[in-house]
């Protein structure tokens, strides 16, 4: 019975860095692939780099924005980080 109770404070341990870290990273994730997926042709994104564009071209693996008149970029999926409301871009 001793060396039960002895395992208890760690298995408690494991518990509380899953539902404080590994949880939340795991949803996080969820959400980001969810949104790469619903990027569409004429949506503004960030990417990772920073860069804000809009979308011209979509495949499985990459999508072109334009960030500026006539200048695109062939970039990942997994760079874009954030979907912008339409119309963010020009009032900047």
């Amino acid at each position: 019975m001793g060396s039960l109770t002895q395992f208890v404070p760690i298995l408690l341990m494991f518990v509380a860095l899953y539902f404080l870290m590994i949880r939340p990273q795991m949803k996080r994730q969820k959400e980001h692939k969810a949104m790469i997926e619903a990027v569409t042709r004429g949506d503004e994104v960030v990417t990772s780099g920073g860069v804000l564009g809009k979308v011209t071209k979509v495949s499985d693996v990459y999508v072109s924005i334009e960030v500026q008149e006539g200048t695109e970029l062939i970039l990942q999926k997994s760079a874009v980080t954030t979907l912008l409301p339409k119309g963010t871009i020009k009032s900047l």
